[in-house]
């Protein structure tokens, strides 16, 4: 309720502001892609086709899934920053609603937060705080596209359970941020470079600075051997006659290493001559 009420204050705003534009419409569109999603014709049985309003609202209040239920948060959200950049609105407004729903998360024990408009499952508030949301805000830079979309994917997967996928979108994530580095640079390395190779470039290139090498040797075998291993032996390769299984610590140890070796790099880099 509390979310239909913010979602409801964010709309009547443009509505306000631009006359001809209809909140109508945006809960129409909105409840086009989700209804495409799920391959139904309404959200909410208690809704027709054409009321798009009350169908949405009615899918947030009843939806017994928790996972479609945040699907309808992100989707609004992203929806509402579009359209509030096409409308030259306030998008200070869109992030300070973010901030009262991720305070409503916390107040009612719900362990999801909205990072960059996008819902990502928080196991630990303070690794959300101090390494997968400022992970985020760097890869929201210019020449980091790539592996924020892997990123934000390992998110997604984390949250539907799909824990080998968690490790191979974190391998991909890494490998791209240090290619972007690469490529920034001007760095030679393979097109296909992996993992291990791309981060001997990056040591070789004094990415870590000599005289700190020895302090960031566990940093090193963590990037090698953390991460890729991990992926390797979990969720990269055939498992053979007998099914394998990704446990959900692993994957959560993988997001936030991941994480926090994204900051690392892209720090490192900035701080390159």
């Amino acid at each position: 309720m509390q979310i239909v009420q913010i979602l409801e204050e964010l709309l009547e705003r443009l509505e306000k502001n631009h006359p001809y534009w209809e909140a109508s419409k945006a809960y129409s569109q909105i409840g086009a892609l989700l209804r495409r999603e799920y391959g139904v014709f309404r959200l909410s049985s208690s809704h027709s086709v054409g009321n798009g309003r009350g169908d949405f609202q009615q899918f947030l209040l009843s939806e017994e899934s928790v996972e479609k239920t945040m699907d309808g948060v992100e989707v609004s959200f992203v929806y509402l920053f579009f359209i509030y950049e096409a409308y030259s609105e306030q998008t200070e407004r869109i992030q300070e609603a973010e901030e009262e729903v991720n305070a409503r998360f916390r107040e009612h024990g719900v362990g999801f937060q909205l990072s960059e408009r996008r819902v990502v499952r928080v196991d630990s508030q303070y690794a959300h705080a101090e390494i997968v949301r400022p992970a985020l805000q760097l890869l929201n830079g210019k020449g980091y596209s790539g592996a924020q979309q892997e990123f934000l994917k390992a998110h997604g997967h984390f949250r539907k359970g799909e824990m080998k996928d968690v490790l191979t979108e974190c391998l991909k994530s890494l490998e791209s941020v240090m290619k972007s580095i690469c490529a920034k640079r001007k760095w030679s390395v393979r097109e296909q470079a992996t993992a291990k190779e791309l981060i001997d470039v990056c040591v070789g290139r004094e990415l870590i600075p000599q005289f700190w090498l020895s302090q960031f040797s566990s940093l090193r075998g963590l990037l090698e051997s953390g991460v890729p291993t991990a992926r390797n032996r979990l969720g990269g390769h055939g498992q053979g006659p007998a099914p394998t299984s990704v446990p959900r610590h692993i994957a959560a140890y993988a997001l936030h290493t991941t994480a926090a070796a994204v900051i690392f790099l892209a720090e490192a880099e900035a701080a390159l001559p």
